[in-house]
């Protein structure tokens, strides 16, 4: 639950403690005083988009932090722990600012998070409700939403969406396929030229450059001769070689280690120089006899050449483009003459989830079938102790045309809210005040599957008074026992009925107006709850009236409705 919300420079907020209670707390004030802006900030605080508008005039950032006690919750420990968050003893605190310049920061127990992080963790704390969120009612994917809870169908319905992810993926896959097959069919005779072409030169990956050298050598043939046998002899000239000079030097050497042993090291270089220079004269002797003109050699590597000169034109620019032209065009005459075999292997995948698809939309059809009658009657039970005694909720499953990811149907809340009218959609029969009361009566239904614990509702009584206005009071209190319930109120009914009262009120401080909270108790509350009566703190008949709809909360069930009809009563007496 909200244990604690702190405001600082926010609007018109300079600072703010607001602190809450389990059960039923109400914030009621003045038009005016800044009861939305305490709204609009708990919204920043669970991931609403901020705007530098925000801050308070004169201010560098507004901060909003709230602490929450999420112990024994855990889906929320879940979604900490998906995120490397920590909640030491179920502690949960979330923290936005909003500079003046714009930016916002968020952090979830003083980790930094992004804003998406935050909502996310936020959406598992809090559910709030203003009249912008009871429009969601009217919404298909809301009402969908709101049936597949009470009938606990969450895995049924994600079993339907990756059934169905599934048979989508099949689909793309075969008809890609399709579209390929019909592709290459239509280039069939030009790919099978490409690839007569280039098959039949039999390329070898680099023999382009290897042509190229062979061809230089044979056309230089004699020249490479020449020069061969002159530095064959300038090694092995008897009288002049390079050979005979090292020879002779050798010698020299190995008399110089005979008189000094020290020179050993020399004479071994020599030795070694005499080794290299003799195994180079050979080789260059056996370079020499292997290159000989051959121009039929020469002419056969030419037209070898050409042939590759005019692929690499063709499918070019280098060989291995036109080798990898080879393999594509190959490839999609393979979709041509073979691919009827991985079409067949896709439509065997294919029907297989689709028979998935419909296996899973079925399950979630037999699952919204048995809860949606239970829903409508559950929620037409609660609707007459809202003040709409012939008020009845049907929840009609319309088939579709085909399935789709949320299932085989459409969900509609269908409603007759007056005796003598027929039914209809939500969305064209409800009022803003009877809108809100068919949201409470909804949220009182699913209070034993909803795991969010804390609601806000931001004056979701519009439109209503009266003695209709304590039945929606008892709707929060009953609520109340299993969920923290925070109400904006306009209506004495409604915030006579709350466990906890906070009274927001604007003035001027230093002369800048500032709104401040403040819990009510006793003579304060009666005060307040006058105030919203008549407008007359202090009056006499405002303070009885105030009295008795105090004691009809204070009273034991078994003489609430009594005590209720007299403040019904009592309420007509005062506005007379």
């Amino acid at each position: 639950m909200l244990v604690e919300l702190r405001i600082r420079d926010f609007a018109l907020i300079e600072h703010v403690t607001l602190a809450l209670a389990p059960g039923f707390n109400v914030l009621t004030g003045e038009t005016g005083a800044g009861k939305s802006i305490i709204v609009g900030a708990l919204g920043l605080l669970l991931g609403e988009r901020a705007s530098a508008d925000v801050v308070r005039t004169g201010r560098d950032k507004a901060v909003v932090e709230g602490t929450f006690d999420a112990a024994g919750r855990p889906e929320v420990a879940a979604v900490l722990d998906a995120h490397g968050l920590d909640a030491e003893d179920g502690t949960i605190v979330l923290r936005r600012e909003v500079a003046s310049t714009g930016r916002a920061r968020a952090w979830v127990n003083g980790t930094s998070v992004t804003a998406g992080v935050l909502a996310e963790v936020g959406r598992r704390l809090v559910d709030l409700h203003g009249q912008h969120e009871a429009q969601t009612l009217l919404d298909d994917g809301s009402q969908r939403a709101i049936l597949d809870a009470f009938a606990g169908a969450q895995a049924e319905a994600q079993a339907l969406r990756e059934a169905h992810a599934a048979l989508s993926a099949a689909r793309r896959e075969r008809e890609d396929l399709e579209r390929r097959r019909a592709a290459a069919a239509k280039r069939a005779d030009w790919l099978r030229h490409v690839v007569g072409e280039i098959d039949g030169a039999r390329l070898v990956a680099g023999e382009d450059v290897t042509l190229e050298d062979e061809a230089r050598r044979l056309e230089h043939a004699d020249e490479l001769r020449a020069l061969a046998g002159q530095a064959m002899a300038a090694l092995e000239d008897d009288d002049d070689g390079a050979l005979a000079r090292l020879a002779a030097a050798r010698k020299a050497v190995a008399h110089l280690e005979r008189l000094d042993p020290g020179n050993a090291e020399r004479r071994q270089q020599l030795d070694g120089a005499l080794d290299v220079l003799a195994a180079l004269a050979r080789d260059l002797g056996g370079y020499a006899e292997s290159v000989e003109p051959d121009p039929a050699r020469l002419a056969e590597v030419q037209r070898r050449r050409e042939l590759l000169y005019r692929l690499q034109q063709k499918h070019g620019p280098t060989l291995a483009d036109v080798m990898r032209t080879g393999e594509e065009a190959r490839a999609e005459l393979d979709l041509v003459e073979a691919g009827g075999l991985d079409a067949r292997a896709l439509e065997a995948r294919e029907a297989a989830a689709l028979h998935d698809t419909e296996a899973a939309a079925a399950a979630l059809t037999g699952r919204r079938t048995e809860a949606a009658g239970r829903l409508a009657a559950a929620v037409s039970a609660v609707l007459p102790a809202l003040g709409m005694a012939d008020g009845a909720v049907r929840v009609a499953l319309e088939p579709k045309a085909a399935i789709t990811p949320d299932g085989a149907e459409d969900v509609a809340f269908r409603v007759r809210l007056n005796a003598g009218h027929d039914e209809r959609p939500l969305a064209r029969v409800a009022s803003g005040g009877e809108l809100a009361r068919v949201m409470l009566a909804l949220k009182s239904v699913l209070a034993r599957v909803d795991r969010v614990p804390t609601l806000v509702f931001d004056e979701v009584d519009a439109g209503i008074g009266g003695a209709v206005g304590l039945k929606v009071g008892d709707a929060m209190r009953a609520l109340a026992a299993t969920h923290q319930v925070f109400a904006i109120t306009h209506l004495p009914q409604i915030a006579a009925r709350a466990h906890h009262h906070v009274q927001v009120a604007k003035a001027a401080k230093g002369g800048v107006t500032t709104t401040d909270v403040a819990a009510v108790v006793g003579e304060a509350r009666e005060r307040e709850i006058a105030r919203m009566l008549g407008g007359d703190a202090e009056s006499d008949v405002g303070r009885a009236h105030a009295r008795e709809l105090l004691a009809v909360s204070a009273a034991p069930a078994s003489t609430s409705a009594t005590a209720r009809r007299r403040s019904s009563s009592a309420e007509g007496s005062s506005r007379r």
